[in-house]
């Protein structure tokens, strides 16, 4: 009984297919435009947005510069979203933006533009420039619409792109300085510092700048150790007045101590 019921359910179903595989056929033949925006707008409805895109597609040289063409515009656009090709909607939303800028479609386009790039950020690991151009697409939004009330999930969405970068840069830069590579960590910190100020990386950061120009002094020729002593000592100082209960700050001051006591040795005479 079981089984007779999976094979009339299966037979149903494919008959039900070729029905439906059968009707769109008939629809995109036809010429009556009419009813192939009725059927793509019932197709859109019903979250078949294959069919539907397939004829809005159509349907967009046919009714240009008509007072339809920006919903038809506007559906096709939302089609490549729900199909999930991140990249290709956001191309539609922008050109929708700059087609028809006085829609009252024009704000939740330019939005769903910056989404999409945010959308299409990969996870930290991996090459961040979708997240930067994700970044900079919500910051043209909110300079375009800084009265909407979008801007609140704007913000929100940018502060996650940038803890994605934020934890790259990181990684980067500890990973130069636990490989020992302190002429690539020193500007790696010095940069993270710059960019992500508030994060609760940077007396970590600080630290690793101080130990990273003093092994790197250490390591250097005579010409240049006095210059990376000195900034290591330099940032020392500015270690302690950030972070006087850091729990780097024992190292740190043994770290100043050797500077001093290097710097002296090389100024004593011969």
């Amino acid at each position: 009984m079981k089984n007779k019921f999976h094979i009339y359910f299966s037979f149903v179903l494919i008959v039900f297919v070729l029905f439906s595989c059968g009707e769109f056929n008939k629809i995109l033949k036809s010429s009556d435009y009419e009813l192939k925006y009725t059927k793509a707008m019932e197709y859109y409805d019903k979250t078949n947005y294959t069919s539907a895109q397939t004829l809005l597609e159509e349907l967009i040289p046919v009714y240009k510069g008509t007072d339809r063409a920006e919903e038809i515009y506007y559906y096709y656009a939302y089609c490549s979203y729900y199909l999930t090709d991140y990249a290709l909607a956001g191309f539609h939303f922008r050109t929708f933006v700059r087609t028809y800028h006085s829609s009252k479609h024009a704000e939740e386009c330019a939005f769903m533009n910056a989404y999409c790039y945010y959308l299409s950020s990969p996870k930290y690991s991996l090459d961040q420039t979708d997240t930067k151009n994700a970044i900079n697409e919500m910051q043209n939004f909110l300079n375009e619409y800084p009265e909407s009330n979008r801007v609140d999930s704007c913000n929100i969405l940018v502060d996650k792109l940038r803890a994605k970068l934020e934890r790259k840069a990181y990684e980067i830069s500890k990973s130069y300085f636990l490989r020992n590579d302190w002429k690539a960590a020193t500007p790696a910190c010095e940069n993270f510092m710059k960019d992500f100020a508030e994060s609760p990386h940077t007396e970590e950061m600080r630290f690793m700048i101080i130990k990273s120009y003093y092994l790197l002094a250490k390591n250097s020729v005579e010409a240049k150790k006095a210059d990376r002593l000195e900034k290591a000592m330099v940032n020392y100082l500015k270690f302690v007045d950030l972070h006087p209960s850091s729990q780097y700050l024992a190292e740190a001051e043994i770290i100043y101590k050797d500077c001093e006591r290097l710097k002296n040795e090389r100024t004593k005479p011969k």
